[in-house]
Order: structure tokens, then C-alpha cells, then sequence
């Protein structure tokens, strides 16, 4: 009976590691850490599919972070322009109390 060995992340990703960037054959790797090749395949699939979702959720991060710049952005303009109304508005009554205009 063959005893199963359990690979931590870490280990499956020093493993395939070697394959993507020491171009280790999945065969050689197999050999090596005692590990069927069909699995190796898969761990290599889960990685690609695993940094793909990490892409995603980097994009969506960036993406919530800009909204939410922007937001801010758009509600201190919306203060600006507030106070600014309120200067005008002060500015007209102080014209027409100073002209005599009523």
C-alpha cells in the first residue's frame, strides 16, 4: 500500500514553482516528489484560476478605491459650490443695503 503524502500550499507551490520557472518537467517533478502527474495539472490549474481571481479582486479593489475618491471629490466640490452660493447671496444683500436698493 502506497502512503499518501499531503502537500501544504507552500509545498505545491514550491513544487510548480519549479516547473513555471525553472521549466521542470511535470514527469521529472512527478518522479521526484512522488506525486502523479494528473495532480500536478491540477495544481496548476487551481494557481492560474486562483491568480485570476486574484487579478480580479486587485481590479475591483482599484475600482472601488477610485469611486470612492471620487465621491468625495464630488461632495467637497458640492460644499464648495454651497458656500460659494452663500458668499453671492451675502455679497447681493450687502449691495443693496449699501446702494439703498431694497
Amino acid at each position: 500500500m502506497v502512503k499518501r503524502t499531503h502537500y501544504t500550499a507552500e509545498g505545491k507551490v514550491k513544487i510548480l514553482r519549479e516547473h513555471l520557472e525553472n521549466q521542470v518537467s511535470i514527469s521529472e517533478l512527478s518522479e521526484r516528489y512522488g506525486v502523479h502527474p494528473n495532480l500536478l495539472y491540477k495544481w496548476k490549474k487551481e494557481l492560474f484560476e486562483g491568480a485570476l481571481e486574484t487579478f480580479i479582486q486587485k481590479h475591483k479593489k482599484r475600482t472601488e478605491q477610485q469611486n470612492f475618491k471620487t465621491k468625495a471629490l464630488e461632495e467637497k466640490l458640492k460644499q464648495k459650490d454651497s458656500l460659494i452660493a452663500e458668499i453671492i447671496e451675502e455679497n447681493i444683500k450687502l449691495k443693496k443695503n449699501t446702494f439703498g436698493v431694497i
